[in-house]
């Protein structure tokens, strides 16, 4: 067989290969997104020229466009086009079928796909499902594909502009008179024909409140495991120390993110300099207080060890001295250096006879020497105790 008959045995073989299936949808039930590189556009702030991409929605049924020139695209710029467009359109299609962007889809996956957490927010608020495309399927979105390439090769071919007014003025005008009003290759109508007629209808209404972003960035967490976020501090659990943070932050409430994990959510402050701290952030053996449970059980633990009237001494000064307690029991186990355990635990016991919880009087029974005399003749060494 010559290489000719094999070439045509082959090409046989990879026409069956490359059939797809046409997707057909209902009025008002999908929309199809996607941003194209379009070159070179002016900054209407800078009025130079910077990258700029085109944002398409483009509606399944109808082929109604929606068109928009971006600089960046931030899943904040994503969301703003969806809301320019649901506007443009008056309404809201039940899907949005959008290509894996960074500014959607975090996690491109067949069986569970990983949403960018405020553009699903968005689509919640919305009312609308969001279908991510399987990877390496551009057909999936392939009228929205149309729609990129239309404005590329049509609208942007060989035309120039002064400003970014005079882009967007060129642009309103082709959409309204051309794109809009052009017989569709497919439906062999008008786009806004079929849309007025067939597909408004079904859309479903905006939302009366509109949806609030907010604050959205990365914030560094301090060795004091805390953020800062407009000159206050809030407090981060100790084990993201280190790491970059994700903030989300209303006029209520702030959230901080990682890995797309909720990890602290606090109430914003108001002022300057305010702390907002969560003692459960710190590690357990770093963030002590009188009357932390750990503290409590870790020198409970150091007294008894001296004996069992220094524990039971222990639990009375607990009681009389609440807030600094733990002054008064570190300075009796520092007798250590000078004393016994059996000296100190006698020391404790004649404590609790005559109700002594002072530091300065209980090392005074350890220097007299008088731990070892009977109880009935702590008054009469009273006097001689190093006070």
């Amino acid at each position: 067989m010559g290489y000719s008959s094999v070439k045509r045995y082959i090409a046989k073989i990879n026409l069956h290969t490359k059939v797809c299936v046409r997707f057909h949808s209902e009025p008002g039930e999908e929309a199809q997104v996607d941003f194209g590189y379009v070159g070179l556009m002016p900054d209407p702030q800078s009025g130079k020229k910077r990258k700029a991409w085109a944002f398409n929605m483009r509606l399944s049924y109808s082929r109604l466009d929606y068109y928009e020139i971006v600089f960046d695209q931030k899943v904040e710029t994503f969301i703003e086009c969806h809301e320019h467009a649901f506007r443009s359109f008056g309404g809201i299609p039940k899907v949005v079928k959008i290509d894996n962007l960074k500014a959607g889809i975090l996690e491109a996956h067949f069986y569970e796909p990983i949403y960018q957490r405020l553009y699903k927010q968005f689509a919640d608020h919305c009312g609308f499902y969001a279908l991510p495309c399987r990877v390496r399927q551009p057909q999936e979105k392939g009228k929205v594909e149309s729609g990129i390439k239309y404005i590329k090769n049509n609208f942007f071919a060989g035309r120039q502009f002064k400003n970014h007014e005079d882009l967007y003025k060129q642009l309103d005008d082709w959409v309204r008179h051309y794109c809009h009003e052009r017989i569709h290759g497919t439906t062999k109508e008008k786009p806004k024909d079929l849309f007025d007629n067939q597909e408004k209808s079904s859309l479903a209404s905006l939302p009366q409140i509109s949806f609030y972003m907010g604050f959205r960035g990365q914030r560094k967490v301090h060795k004091d495991c805390h953020i800062i976020l407009d000159h206050n501090f809030y407090s981060v659990p100790f084990k993201y120390v280190g790491e970059n943070v994700e903030v989300e932050c209303n006029s209520k409430d702030v959230k901080i993110f990682y890995e797309n994990k909720q990890i602290a959510l606090h109430a914003k402050r108001k002022g300057k300099g305010e702390f907002s701290t969560q003692t459960s952030h710190y590690p357990e053996y770093k963030y002590y207080t009188p009357t932390s449970p750990l503290y409590l059980s870790k020198y409970r633990e150091k007294m008894r060890s001296l004996g069992e009237a220094t524990e039971i001494l222990f639990s009375k000064i607990v009681k009389e001295h609440p807030q600094d307690w733990y002054r008064i029991v570190k300075g009796i186990l520092n007798l250590r250096k000078q004393y016994s355990d059996d000296v100190i635990d006698l020391t404790s016991k004649r404590a609790l006879a005559f109700g002594i919880t002072h530091y300065r009087k209980i090392k005074g029974i350890c220097d007299s020497g008088c731990y070892h005399l009977p109880i009935s003749d702590m008054h009469q060494e009273e006097d001689s105790w190093k006070l």
